[in-house]
């Protein structure tokens, strides 16, 4: 015989107070999380406070540091962080965010190594607050902050070509102009300057996460080649998403050459097809982008001009043109430690 259940049959609504407790209780676990980061970061903040005051007013050298971290490490065994690297980190949190924000972002809203990414990838404070605010906002890991600041994500954002202002309403066009890039960076498929169109889409949709990563936030993969069918012939399209904050179908079509007047008309036909067959009453108007190999901002201006659809043009990428921001112009840990030392070096070190 198989044993009775334990449990009793659940009571009318139980079913929904149990789901609404598992979501208190999540949202409870992720405030504490974020209390503690929030305490964490604080912390390291005051140490690298004091270290940076006693070396200043007592002249204590960098090897304190080294000393305080062998410390700290005995007196907290169980704890992380107490590194000779992080305790230097903390000092140059201290000296680049004095105030404990990033602009008007304050810095205790984000993990402790994403703010060390900021403080030594980014030289610019006007950048590390744009950064700290998308990764607020967007919720970016670790690894993405890194390949964002990599990729110049900040110089690229909203620099498409659009015709947007004057074919979406005020309240929509910004928040759609801000989703396109130029360009756009496809390096990631390992394909040469002469690949065609269809290798291109082809490796697009092998590199989904990729592609998606390269988008952004809030684009939904709907289909690749998506047929539509107007007056008895077909068509299709090359890639279509819907973006999840734009409530809109966003039609993606990619040229392997330089971008023509006439690549306009065609994908204006296709945003009219999909808002006639596709988009729902709830829906906002389609959005077309456009990647072409190479572009002309003035004749793409002029060719968007007398577009009545909302369309974007931008440049690809198969192989980096940007510039190595990484190498050229952020500090490296020794550099970091280097300026941590200052002019301190050759003053007395604690015995």
């Amino acid at each position: 015989m198989t044993p009775a259940s334990p449990l009793c049959a659940a009571p009318e609504g139980y079913t929904d107070w149990l789901k609404q407790l598992k979501a208190d209780i999540a949202t409870a676990q992720q405030r504490a999380a974020l209390a503690v980061n929030a305490e964490l970061v604080q912390l390291y903040g005051r140490i690298g406070r004091d270290i940076l005051q006693r070396q200043k007013e007592q002249g204590w050298g960098a090897k304190v540091i080294t000393r305080l971290a062998h410390d700290l490490k005995d007196a907290f065994p169980d704890m992380r962080g107490w590194s000779s690297s992080n305790l230097k980190y903390m000092r140059y949190f201290s000296q680049h965010c004095a105030d404990g924000k990033f602009g008007q972002q304050p810095a205790d809203q984000l993990p402790w190594f994403h703010i060390v990414i900021l403080l030594t990838k980014l030289k610019n404070n006007t950048d590390r607050e744009w950064y700290a605010v998308q990764t607020v906002q967007q919720g970016w890991s670790r690894t993405t902050l890194e390949i964002n600041i990599k990729n110049c994500l900040r110089q690229r954002q909203g620099a498409a070509v659009t015709n947007f202002v004057a074919r979406l309403p005020l309240s929509d066009s910004e928040l759609a102009h801000d989703t396109l890039k130029d360009p756009y960076l496809f390096d990631f498929l390992g394909l040469g300057e002469d690949a065609h169109e269809r290798e291109i889409e082809s490796g697009l949709i092998r590199h989904i996460t990729r592609f998606l990563l390269e988008l952004g936030a809030g684009f939904a993969f709907v289909g690749r080649q998506f047929r539509l069918e107007v007056a008895g012939d077909e068509f299709f399209i090359d890639l279509l998403f819907y973006h999840t904050r734009l409530k809109c179908y966003v039609v993606i079509e990619l040229k392997a050459t330089a971008f023509k007047p006439e690549h306009a008309g065609q994908l204006n036909f296709y945003l009219a097809a999909v808002d006639a067959q596709i988009k729902s009453v709830d829906d906002k108007p389609t959005i077309g982008l456009l990647l072409c190999k190479k572009q002309n901002r003035l004749v793409a201006e002029y060719a968007l001009s007398g577009i009545d659809k909302p369309i974007g043009v931008a440049e690809y990428q198969l192989l980096r043109d940007l510039p190595e921001i990484l190498g050229q112009s952020l500090p490296s840990i020794e550099e970091i430690e280097a300026e941590l030392a200052g002019d301190l070096n050759d003053l007395a070190e604690p015995t």
